[in-house]
C-alpha cells in the first residue's frame, strides 16, 4: 500500500527488525547496501551458510544485506522463522534471482526520505496520528481453519488476543477521525469483529503453499471506516 501510494510524508511500522532495519538501511546507505549484495551467491550451501548467521552480530548493512538475499533465494520469497526467530526456509532452487536490483533500491531509497520508520506494534500507530490520517493495517491473518499453521513471521505468534487487539485500534483510530483500512482473512471471526463497518471481499493472488494446486486466487476482506 505504501509504495502504491508513495505519500510525501509518512510512518510505517512492524514488528519485524529485520524487515525495519532492511527499510531503515534503503533509505540511508543504498549504495553500501548494493556493494555488499555484490557478494552473495545463487548455491544452495552458500545459502546455508548465510541462513545460519545471527543477524543481531551483524551490523546494519551486513543485516540488511542478508535479509534480502534471503529473500531472493529463499523458497517462494517467503519470510518465516520458529519460535526462537530462528529464519528457516530452505534454498529456493531458483536459476537466476535477481538479487542486486540498483535502480529498484534507489527508487524505493527516494520515497522513503521523508518517511519515518520505526519498529513495533501496530497500536504504536496512535502516536503518530491525527483526525484525517489515513491508516493501513496489515496484519498476520487469522487462520482459515483450526488446522492451519504457518510458522511465524516473527518470534512471537499473533492469536486471537492480538485480534482482538486490533480490532480494538482499529475502533480507536476511527473514533480519532482518521481513515482506517484493514486487510484480513474472509472467516466468520474477522466479519464479526468488523460488523459495524464497511467490509468486502476482494479476490488476492496467492503463490506460497506446499501444494500447488492450493496456489492462486484467493478471497480475503478488505475493512474499512468509510465508503
Amino acid at each position: 500500500m505504501f509504495f502504491h501510494l508513495t505519500p510525501p510524508t509518512a510512518v510505517i511500522l512492524d514488528k519485524n527488525i529485520e524487515l525495519i532495519n532492511f527499510y531503515n538501511v534503503v533509505k540511508n546507505w543504498p549504495d553500501t547496501l548494493i556493494d555488499d549484495l555484490k557478494k552473495h551467491q545463487n548455491d544452495k550451501d552458500y545459502y546455508y551458510r548465510i541462513r545460519a548467521l545471527d543477524p543481531k552480530s551483524m551490523d546494519a548493512v551486513s543485516r540488511a544485506s542478508r535479509f534480502l538475499y534471503l529473500n531472493k533465494t529463499g523458497y517462494n520469497g517467503l519470510w518465516r522463522v520458529n519460535k526462537r526467530g530462528k529464519y528457516n526456509v530452505p534454498f529456493g532452487r531458483y536459476k537466476n534471482p535477481k538479487i542486486v536490483d540498483r535502480e529498484n533500491l534507489l527508487l524505493v531509497s527516494e520515497v522513503l526520505q521523508n518517511t519515518r520508520i520505526g519498529w513495533g506494534d501496530f497500536s504504536k500507530a496512535l502516536d503518530f496520528v491525527q483526525s484525517d490520517t489515513f491508516v493501513y493495517l496489515d496484519p498476520p491473518y487469522h487462520p482459515l481453519s483450526e488446522t492451519a499453521n504457518f510458522t511465524s513471521y516473527t518470534s512471537n505468534s499473533f492469536g486471537v488476543d492480538d485480534q482482538f487487539r486490533l480490532a480494538k485500534v482499529f475502533k480507536q483510530l476511527d473514533k480519532m477521525g482518521c481513515i482506517v483500512m484493514l486487510s484480513n482473512s474472509n472467516t466468520p471471526f474477522i466479519y464479526k469483529l468488523y460488523k459495524e463497518y464497511d467490509i468486502k471481499v476482494v479476490q488476492a493472488k496467492r503463490t506460497i503453499n506446499c501444494r500447488a494446486d492450493k496456489r492462486g486466487s484467493v478471497s480475503e476482506l478488505v475493512v474499512r471506516n468509510y465508503i
